[in-house]
């Protein structure tokens, strides 16, 4: 039974992933806007003069020259902004490391959670209290999100390096590719940079999207909403995609930019950690920063949620003689 979950939770997952891979990237783009770290952004180093027009002349040339700050713009708008600077291509950035993700932390916590269900739902009623369900998100989260951070590291980084001025860039070649350079430039540490909070973005988000699921379904079976099919996996769905959307967002956005940040030697780094990125991002953009991306988590986090859910309904009817 342990098994079967965790290769049921699996197959769902990468599919749902792998659908809703632009979603996630375009999320990602917005989450990185305004951070004041970003070269050539805000402004740009003046050039020596060609020519002199007199050796005694007296001209002051400013140190730089201020550019107007970067219009925030919305996900839509970021969409085809990549599809006109880098192609169609681009929107599947960093899809072998969503890929090796889901394989990695979704079918961890997929199948963690489906075990610990077994295990603690009363054999007698057939229920599990909400707070046993959400004690297993919380472990199950845990888990998964230590064993894929390594790969959720090189996914934020290509899907963020297209934003980067070229010279800037990483040009990983694959998931591969980035894993291998990260060791051997940062270290093996930096696999595991942000890992408190990928641990803690995905306590909470499997939490409340798997625990909201299973409450959501079991109140529209008993209330006779709607029978046991595809209408109530969908309707679930919904309900835990927007819970865990407005759960996980603000952890989110400061998981995206530490995992981001370009860390060279002798150079400090833009933030010493989470609660120093969380500061940061505050004063300089304002609490509603932690928010930034919203429309295209919840955009991306409902699809995903109703793809993950669907899927692994119809694969466990596929499966169920096993």
């Amino acid at each position: 039974m342990g098994l079967k979950g965790f290769v049921e939770g699996g197959i769902a997952s990468v599919i749902a992933g792998a659908s809703t891979h632009p979603l996630d990237l375009i999320k990602v783009r917005m989450q990185l806007q305004g951070e004041s770290h970003v070269p050539n952004l805000s402004s740009v180093q003046s050039c020596r003069p060609a020519f002199a027009l007199s050796s005694t002349a007296n001209i002051s040339l400013p140190a730089t020259v201020e550019l107007p700050a970067p219009t925030r713009v919305g996900p839509l708008s970021i969409g085809v902004r990549i599809i006109q600077s880098e192609g169609a291509a681009a929107l599947f950035s960093g899809i072998s490391a969503t890929l090796l993700r889901q394989t990695l932390y979704s079918t961890t916590r997929m199948g963690l959670y489906d075990v610990l269900k077994h295990k603690w739902t009363d054999p007698d009623t057939n229920s599990m209290p909400l707070a046993s369900k959400i004690g297993a998100g919380l472990i199950s989260g845990a888990v998964g999100a230590a064993v894929g951070n390594p790969a959720d590291v090189a996914m934020v980084r290509m899907q963020a390096d297209g934003r980067l001025p070229v010279e800037h860039r990483r040009n990983y070649k694959s998931v591969v590719d980035a894993l291998s350079q990260m060791s051997k430039q940062e270290g093996v540490a930096s696999l595991w940079r942000g890992s408190s909070l990928t641990v803690n973005r995905a306590m909470i988000v499997t939490a409340s999207q798997l625990a909201s699921y299973d409450q959501a379904k079991e109140m529209i079976l008993e209330k006779g909403l709607l029978s046991d099919g595809i209408g109530t996996h969908v309707a679930a769905s919904f309900v835990a995609g927007f819970v865990a959307s407005v759960a996980s967002n603000p952890i989110d956005v400061i998981k995206t930019r530490v995992m981001n940040m370009k860390v060279e030697p002798g150079v400090e780094p833009p933030y010493k950690g989470a609660l120093d990125c969380a500061v940061k991002t505050v004063k300089a953009e304002g609490p509603m920063a932690l928010y930034k991306g919203f429309i295209p988590t919840i955009s991306r986090q409902g699809p995903f949620t109703v793809v993950l859910f669907v899927t692994l309904e119809q694969v466990r009817k596929l499966l169920k003689d096993f």
